[in-house]
């Protein structure tokens, strides 16, 4: 199999290099220079633009994106529909809004090309080593690219969520999960650090990814973070927000379904834009943890 993929950013590249040790044959571009530079140091194979990307490709070509959410799908999507032919097909493997996707795969239709939104999960190292992926669209076209997902994914790691739009809702809905998952984490280490103990944050990591209720890879994440700086006194607590959480409460509030503890996560990001806390703090570290999302300095 062969694919054009664009986006060689911290998850692009990864998937980039996992598709190729998967013996699926990668060609990439991004508009960063330096990034393409990158590539080919990695043994990623690189073109010198869209069209040239395309042109290298067999017929019933295939376009992986995993570029931002937003004017920048947009955009990349107008440039290859100038270039692709009926039967192509893009796959968005970023995290876009699950109503853009339904719009994008009904005006690619209406030109014969094919669109797949894939919701992707598992940060930087699941990119390299195996992600979890959510894939709306028509069914035939899963079909025929389902061996690909099985290929970058985990074992049992991939699934077909119906029709589109539906992958990258699924995708909305883990990520304000998310949201509140690491709140909650972050909250718990700040009541603890207001309190008279002392303790040592990453060996109650340590200990609480062992055996307890709430073990997992978050808490292996938090041991880590804890490891590099043992109060987490080098960031502030500014947690940055991608619009994930954002768009589930949203979507809780259109459908009518309470959803508190989302929608209170939410609110704690807006408000880690204004003032310094340990839980910002915690979850900062933790975002960084898994996606390399930036933190700020202290």
């Amino acid at each position: 199999m062969k694919l054009g993929l664009l986006g060689l950013g911290k998850m692009g590249l990864n998937l980039a290099i996992n598709m190729k040790n998967n013996g699926i044959d990668v060609l990439s571009f991004d508009l960063n220079p330096d990034r393409m530079k990158e590539a080919n140091e990695k043994g990623i194979n690189t073109a010198s633009s869209y069209k040239e990307l395309t042109s290298m490709l067999e017929p019933e070509r295939l376009i992986f994106m995993m570029i931002p959410a937003g004017a920048p799908i947009d955009e990349t999507i107008e440039e290859l529909a100038h270039i692709l032919k009926p039967g192509d097909t893009i796959i968005d493997g970023g995290n876009s809004f699950y109503k853009d996707s339904m719009t994008r795969y009904s005006k690619l239709k209406t030109s014969g090309i094919n669109f797949l939104d894939a919701g992707m999960s598992g940060g930087m190292e699941g990119a390299l080593n195996g992600v979890c992926s959510m894939i709306g669209g028509d069914k035939g076209i899963f079909d025929k690219y389902e061996d690909l997902f099985r290929k970058v994914s985990v074992k049992d790691g991939y699934l077909y969520t119906g029709k589109s739009g539906s992958g990258h809702f699924t995708k909305m809905i883990h990520n304000g999960i998310e949201y509140g998952m690491l709140q909650a984490i972050g909250e718990g280490f700040e009541i603890m650090q207001s309190s008279d103990f002392e303790y040592d944050y990453k060996s109650v990591s340590k200990l609480w990814n062992n055996g307890s209720v709430i073990r997992g890879w978050l808490m292996e994440l938090m041991q880590s973070a804890f490891e590099k700086d043992e109060n987490l006194d080098e960031i502030k607590g500014v947690i940055r927000s991608n619009g994930e959480g954002l768009w589930t409460a949203q979507t809780a509030l259109e459908l009518q379904v309470p959803a508190p503890v989302i929608a209170a996560a939410v609110f704690a990001r807006f408000r880690s834009m204004q003032e310094d806390t340990f839980s910002g703090k915690v979850v900062a570290a933790l975002r960084n943890e898994f996606g390399g999302h930036e933190v700020t300095k202290a």
